[in-house]
C-alpha cells in the first residue's frame, strides 16, 4: 500500500474536527443464524457518503505540499459532491467533470456546494479524460480518487470506527468502483484485525475490478452500464488491482435486481435510504451471505435517484 497505518492515523486526527463519526447500527432483518448484521451509515456524512472522507483528507494534504489554484475532479456524483465540499471549505473554486446524464440527486448536491460542472463523455472514463486534459493547467489539483496516493487514508478511518464500534467484528462487506474505499478499508481493518475477512462487491454489469481480481491483472470492460453509477468503472488501474488482490479475500457480484431488492429491504425493513452502489454490500449478503461472527455492510451513500427508488419499491 502507499500508505502506513501511521497515515491512517493522521488522516483520523485531521477528519476529527470536520466529520462526525457514522452510526454502526444493528440490523436484525438481516441476521443469519448465529450472525449479526450491522450497517456502517456512511450516509451520515454531510454530502451523504463516504467520499468526503478521502476528499477533504487528500486536499488538506495537498494543499501542504503546493500552491493550488482550482481543484478538479472526474466522478459520476459522489466523488464529485465531496471535492466540491472540500474546496468550498478551503475556499477553493471547484471543477467537476461528469458523464453526460448524470445521477440528478449528486449532480444538483455538486451544484448545490458551488462547484462548475462540466458534462463531458459517456462514462466515468471519457469524464476523466476530459479532466485530465483540463488539469495540465498551473495551479490546477487534478484530485482523482482512484490514483491519488494519500486518499485511501481517509476512507480507512472507516475500519477503526467500526472495530471500536464493534470489536468482534469477522467480516465487511465493501463495494468496489475505483477501488480507493476497498483499499483503505482493507489496510486498515487487517492491521486492527489480521483475521478479519474482507469481500468486495461489484455490479455484475460494471464487473471490471471482479475480473482483474480473479485474473491477478487489470481486465478492461467496453461498458459499465449499471444503475449503482458508484461502481460503474470499466478501467482498472493496475496498482490498485496488486493491492486488491494482496488484501481482499474474496470478491462477488450483484445483479441490478439483486440491488433493487436490497433498496426495497433497507428501506421497508430497516427505514435505511440506499442508493445502489450503498446497497451492494446488503445485496451480496442477502445472496451470498455466509459468515461467522459479526458482519459489517457498508452502506456507503444514500444519493438515490428518484426513479431507481421507485423501481425497487415496485419490483
Amino acid at each position: 500500500m502507499s500508505i502506513s497505518f501511521s497515515d491512517v492515523l493522521k488522516a483520523r486526527d485531521v477528519l476529527r474536527p470536520m466529520l462526525p463519526v457514522t452510526r454502526l447500527l444493528a440490523a436484525p432483518s438481516l441476521n443469519r443464524g448465529e450472525s449479526r448484521a450491522y450497517l456502517k451509515m456512511e450516509s451520515d456524512l454531510p454530502t451523504g457518503a463516504f467520499k468526503l472522507r478521502g476528499a477533504l483528507y487528500a486536499l488538506s494534504s495537498a494543499m501542504h505540499r503546493q500552491k493550488i489554484r482550482e481543484v478538479v475532479a472526474h466522478s459520476t456524483g459522489n466523488h464529485g459532491a465531496a471535492v466540491a465540499y472540500a474546496a468550498k471549505l478551503f475556499n477553493l473554486p471547484a471543477k467537476i467533470f461528469l458523464p453526460a446524464n448524470p445521477n440528478p440527486v449528486k449532480r444538483k448536491n455538486i451544484a448545490r456546494l458551488g462547484a462548475e460542472i462540466m458534462e463531458r463523455g459517456r462514462d466515468s472514463s471519457e469524464a476523466f479524460e476530459h479532466a485530465t486534459e483540463y488539469a495540465r493547467a498551473e495551479g490546477v489539483y487534478f484530485l482523482n480518487d482512484s490514483t491519488d496516493p494519500e486518499l485511501p487514508a481517509g476512507p480507512a478511518t472507516i475500519a477503526c470506527e467500526i472495530f471500536e464500534q464493534q470489536p468482534q467484528t469477522g467480516t465487511i462487506y465493501v463495494p468496489m468502483g475505483d477501488t480507493a474505499l476497498i483499499r483503505g478499508v482493507a489496510f486498515a481493518a487487517k492491521h486492527l484485525s489480521p483475521k478479519v475477512r474482507i469481500i468486495g462487491v461489484q455490479a455484475e454489469q460494471a464487473p471490471s475490478y471482479y475480473l482483474s481480481w480473479k485474473q491477478k491483472q487489470a481486465v478492461t470492460t467496453e461498458t459499465c452500464n449499471t444503475l449503482a453509477d458508484g461502481l460503474a468503472t470499466r478501467t482498472p488501474d493496475a496498482e490498485n488491482v496488486a493491492q486488491i488482490v494482496a488484501l481482499v479475500d474474496d470478491v462477488v457480484t450483484v445483479s441490478e435486481q439483486q440491488m433493487l431488492d436490497a433498496i426495497r429491504h433497507l428501506l421497508l425493513e430497516e427505514h435505511v435510504v440506499a442508493e445502489g452502489a450503498g446497497a451492494a454490500a446488503t445485496a451480496a449478503w442477502l445472496q451470498h451471505g455466509t459468515a461467522a461472527g459479526d458482519v459489517v455492510l457498508l452502506m456507503t451513500g444514500a444519493n438515490v435517484a428518484l426513479p431507481v427508488l421507485q423501481q425497487a419499491l415496485a419490483s
